[in-house]
C-alpha cells in the first residue's frame, strides 16, 4: 500500500470526546437515512466521513447543527446532550461552526463586509470585532481581495472566505461538507494545509465529508465509512483501506494512495 501523505505539522490526540452521537436514527418516509448510528470525535481531532451518495453524510451535519432532529438517540457535546437546544444555542453555546458545500456568504458584500457582518452578531465589542475581522483576512491571505465582492471570488476564494467567516465566533467543532468539491489540486493543498492547521495551531476539533477519498484521507487523523445507516469501519487512513468491510462497500479492490 502506498504512503499517505500527511499535512501535518504534529500529531495530536486527547483520548477524551468533544462530540458523541450514539444510536441516532432518521427515516424519511420510509426510507431509512441513519439506523442507530454510533460515532465518536476527540479533542483537536480530524474525522473524516466517507460513503456512497445518498448516505446520511450531510443529514449527520444537520443533526449535530440542530437543523433537523433524530427519531432516536442523542447528540453529546462536551459531556452534554444538545438534542433539545435550537440551532443558534448550539452554534454559540457549544462554539459549532459549520461550512456549507456551497453559499455560506452574502454575495453582495465584500470580504471585509461579510466578517464585519457576522462579527457584528457574534461578537459584542467593537474594537476585538475590528481586530478578529483583521485578523482573519490576514490568516487567510485575503488581503488583496477585501474590497472584492463576494460573487467575483474564485471558488478556492469563496471557500477560504467561508472557512474564515465561520471562525468569526471561535468555534470548538467545525464541520465542513464536501469542502474540496469543484476545487482545482492546487487549491485543494492549499485548503488541506489551512484544515490542518486549525487543528495543529487552533486547537479545533474538525469533522469533514468528501467524495474525494484521496484528499480527505490525506488530511485526517480518523476515518469512517458510512452505509445503510451505519458506520461500517472506521480507523485511521491506513488500515482503513485494507479494511475488507471498506472495501466492500466503497473503496473497491483497487483503491490506493497515490
Amino acid at each position: 500500500m502506498s504512503i499517505i501523505k500527511k499535512f501535518r505539522i504534529k500529531s495530536f490526540k486527547e483520548n477524551k470526546k468533544i462530540l458523541k452521537l450514539e444510536k441516532l436514527s432518521l427515516k424519511f418516509g420510509k426510507k431509512v437515512i441513519l439506523d442507530n448510528l454510533d460515532l465518536e470525535l476527540n479533542y483537536g481531532q480530524i474525522l473524516g466521513l466517507l460513503g456512497p451518495n445518498g448516505v446520511g453524510k450531510t443529514t449527520i451535519f444537520n443533526l449535530i447543527t440542530g437543523l433537523i432532529q433524530p427519531d432516536y438517540g442523542s447528540i453529546t457535546i462536551d459531556s452534554k446532550t444538545v438534542n433539545k437546544f435550537p440551532i443558534y444555542e448550539r452554534a454559540l453555546k457549544f462554539k459549532i461552526g459549520f461550512v456549507p458545500q456551497s453559499g455560506g456568504y452574502f454575495h453582495d458584500l465584500t470580504v471585509y463586509e461579510n466578517l464585519k457582518a457576522i462579527s457584528e452578531i457574534a461578537i459584542s465589542n467593537s474594537s476585538y470585532r475590528e481586530e478578529k475581522i483583521n485578523s482573519l483576512i490576514s490568516k487567510f491571505e485575503l488581503d488583496n481581495i477585501r474590497d472584492i465582492k463576494a460573487k467575483f471570488l474564485s471558488g478556492g476564494q469563496k471557500k477560504k472566505l467561508v472557512i474564515a467567516l465561520s471562525l468569526v465566533s471561535d468555534p470548538k467543532i467545525l464541520l465542513l461538507d464536501e469542502p474540496f468539491a469543484a476545487l482545482d489540486v492546487m487549491t485543494i493543498k492549499v485548503l488541506q494545509q489551512i484544515i490542518v492547521n486549525l487543528q495543529n495551531i487552533g486547537g479545533i476539533s474538525i469533522v469533514l465529508c468528501d467524495h474525494q477519498a484521496r484528499d480527505l484521507l490525506a488530511c485526517v487523523d480518523k476515518a469512517a465509512i458510512i452505509n445503510n445507516g451505519k458506520v461500517i469501519a472506521q480507523g485511521s487512513p491506513s488500515s482503513l483501506i485494507d479494511n475488507i468491510d471498506a472495501k466492500k462497500a466503497y473503496f473497491g479492490d483497487s483503491f490506493k494512495i497515490s
